[in-house]
């Protein structure tokens, strides 16, 4: 089953429903929900999405749809190790740095799956578009 890392930009063309981009960000988290990939995401990207989130909902209600995410991705652990990498890195965006080096210090993530691929070409990992990795997992 293949470990991926879900950057902040898919969690968020799902729930805002950005089209185009929200077909692949549904199919990724569909196949999180039924144990066909395993996904996983950061404190950062759960942060990012509730402040956004939050602009256009009530707390209640993004805390609600928080709690539904957890539930069909896990969370990395950021410690200071991660953080230290990240700022020792050549990364230009500090937020993306540290999503980085937490998928590389769990040690098995396979792809970082984003929409910004320009911001991970530091990435030891492979970084794959949403629309890449679906043709991918769909071959």
């Amino acid at each position: 089953m293949k470990k991926i890392l879900i950057d902040t930009d898919v969690i968020l063309d799902f729930f805002f429903d950005r089209k185009p981009f929200s077909d692949n960000s549904t199919i990724i988290l569909s196949h999180c929900e039924k144990g066909l990939l395993d996904g996983f995401i950061t404190p950062v990207i759960i942060s990012n999405t509730y402040y956004l989130l939050r602009r256009t909902a009530k707390h209640e209600k993004v805390i609600e749809k928080l709690k539904q995410l957890l539930t069909i991705t896990h969370v990395l652990q950021m410690d200071r190790l991660v953080i230290e990498s990240a700022l020792n890195s050549e990364f230009k965006d500090f937020e993306d740095a540290l999503q980085n080096f937490a998928a590389i210090n769990h040690g098995e993530i396979e792809v970082i799956v984003t929409r910004n691929i320009k911001d991970y070409k530091k990435s030891e990992i492979g970084v794959l578009t949403p629309e890449s990795f679906v043709k991918l997992i769909n071959a």
